[in-house]
């Protein structure tokens, strides 16, 4: 009889733990099929302000600035360093004394110590709380693709729109990444539609100005981007993804590199969600507050309980528990979550099992975050990722 129980309880925790992908997924394809979200051919009429964060960015920063310079809308730009200890600064003034018609104006601001991008972005939001129009934040490893900025001042012709993302062309992605990468890009188109996203990538991400605070921000977690989003939704507008509004970055190029982003950007995300709770049921968010309940349903409960179930599932191996039709079914599953996890973990993803697999890996990146955070450990100071850095400079 307990045996059975075992049996019970992880079949449960299993359901609990994937159902949310498979219904998030399948509302997302319905959102994006349904919605009418579209960006206006007008333009706004509004300025632009180009918030660029850095550290210790010598081997890029000038590629940097060169791209943003190419593009087909002069604007404002403030560089926010974060005490770096090379000659970003620098190269970045020598670079705007050589082509001092790149911007409309230029502002560096140098922090006197390193605290973390979320810090660096706060006070940079602080020092340009009086400009109006557009703020376009920028990382400075992303490549913006020609005619971004006016694209995005077009999306503000919209009253409704407070902030639009754009959507990542990755490039050096390890096999299992390109899984993950349509998943995450359709599920954000999904809730765009829907409402809004509450998670954007800051590679690429503008809002209206004033429409976020630095009290918006927690200093000491990252996914300020995702912060930002929420804000701005919060704050009584929409927070949208645009699929057409492409950058281009580099994954770091191993697997650990990987996995070391991928649980810094959890672990954001986590307390994000975890600081809004209050909103996932709230009827005054309207459908925001589903998305945002789904969210942590994915972010934080399902791995919980796919480890739960894992649990009990190792408990009712090894009580040899008499086989029967629940049984069978239930090694089935084993058997298939296990080899769908290892299969994308050693970057060697095949039909069928690619999207299991995928979103395993996110369940452990998750639990090793949420484990992390348990521990009393913040991520929100990480080194660089320096293959992507060589990588870049080399191009």
């Amino acid at each position: 009889m307990a045996g059975e129980w075992l049996a019970y309880g992880e079949l449960g925790l299993a359901t609990i733990g994937f159902a949310p992908f498979a219904l998030h997924r399948w509302s997302c394809s319905k959102w994006i099929k349904d919605g009418d979200l579209v960006c206006p051919e007008e333009m706004s009429g509004l300025e632009i302000t180009i918030l660029l964060p850095v550290w210790n960015e010598s081997l890029i920063i000038e590629k940097k600035l060169s791209n943003l310079a190419k593009q087909d809308f002069k604007s404002h730009l403030v560089i926010i360093d974060s005490a770096s200890t090379d000659d970003t600064v620098s190269k970045s003034e020598t670079w705007l004394k050589d082509f001092p018609e790149a911007f409309e104006s230029f502002e560096i601001i140098r922090m006197k110590e390193r605290l973390g991008k979320t810090f660096a972005v706060k006070q940079a939001i602080d020092s340009i709380a009086r400009k109006d129009g557009i703020i376009v934040m920028t990382d400075a490893d992303a490549t913006i693709m020609p005619g971004a900025l006016a694209r995005i001042n077009r999306w503000f012709s919209n009253p409704n729109i407070g902030a639009v993302g754009g959507t990542p062309n990755r490039q050096g992605l390890l096999q299992g990444e390109m899984a993950h990468r349509s998943i995450y890009t359709s599920t954000r188109l999904g809730e765009s539609n829907f409402d809004s996203t509450p998670f954007l990538e800051g590679s690429l991400l503008a809002w209206r100005a004033n429409m976020v605070k630095s009290s918006d921000l927690y200093g000491k977690a990252n996914a300020d981007d995702a912060q930002i989003a929420t804000a701005v939704r919060l704050n009584g507008l929409r927070a949208v993804q645009d699929n057409e509004l492409v950058f281009t970055d580099l994954m770091p190029t191993t697997r650990r590199g990987q996995r070391r982003q991928k649980v810094r950007r959890a672990q954001g995300l986590i307390r994000l969600l975890v600081r809004n709770r209050k909103h996932w049921f709230s009827k005054r968010q309207g459908r925001f507050a589903t998305i945002l309940r789904r969210n942590a349903w994915m972010h934080i409960l399902s791995p919980l309980a796919i480890t739960g179930a894992a649990v009990l599932g190792l408990l009712r191996n090894l009580t040899y528990l008499p086989e029967t039709n629940l049984m069978g079914v239930l090694s089935v599953i084993e058997a298939y979550c296990l080899v769908s996890w290892m299969l994308v973990r050693v970057n060697k993803p095949i039909f069928g099992f690619r999207i299991a697999g995928t979103i395993m890996c996110g369940l452990e990146n998750l639990l090793i975050a949420t484990i992390v955070s348990g521990r009393g450990k913040s991520l929100h100071m990480w080194e660089q990722h320096t293959d992507v850095r060589l990588a870049l400079s080399e191009k």
